[in-house]
């Protein structure tokens, strides 16, 4: 996007390894839990000269199985995270080529398998994308995104088998910047 955007909420730049900038720590989750046999890992290392959180893997179709995850529970202190004042996401991301999907998930995604998912694209240098709310898909859901009501946010490889590399190094929420 071309227009001027300016972080509003940082949500994790990875300078600490043991848990988020929000205060939360980030978890590996993969299809292994309903019995899929995808493997892979999440972990906090230096990419391309950057903190950051590392998932890789290899995605398996097989046993109703297709993902590896990273997630990062956004509320804090009993509190969902309203981001309703701001307009997406900014994620720095860093990847093999391929498509990987950011998923949000408020308090109405109360089913395992529902989410709001936007794919994003990498390349295998470091780029800021900016994922406006409205570009997050419902998935076996039918309620509209709210992002007053944000509770967990994740990185995840899905659906495409095979080999699985991509990075974060800093997320954020994002507003309109001042001309």
């Amino acid at each position: 996007m071309n227009a001027p955007f300016q972080e509003t909420r940082l949500i994790d730049d990875f300078s600490y390894r043991q848990q988020a900038s929000i205060g939360q720590c980030w978890q590996y989750v993969s299809d292994t839990v309903m019995g899929g046999i995808s493997q892979g890992f999440a972990r906090h290392e230096s990419v391309n000269g950057r903190h950051a959180l590392l998932l890789a893997g290899n995605v398996s179709l097989e046993n109703n199985g297709g993902f590896i995850q990273a997630a990062l529970d956004l509320e804090v202190a009993g509190k969902l995270l309203d981001a309703s004042a701001a307009e997406g996401i900014a994620v720095s991301i860093c990847g093999d080529g391929r498509s990987y999907a950011l998923n949000l998930r408020t308090a109405d995604t109360e089913r395992p398998w529902q989410s709001y998912r936007c794919t994003i694209d990498t390349e295998s240098h470091w780029q800021t994308r900016y994922l406006p709310f409205a570009s997050f898909i419902p998935h076996r859901i039918e309620q509209a995104l709210n992002p007053q009501i944000l509770r967990r946010i994740g990185l995840i490889a899905i659906g495409s088998p095979g080999p699985a590399r991509v990075a974060i190094s800093r997320i954020a929420l994002y507003g309109q910047g001042k001309s």
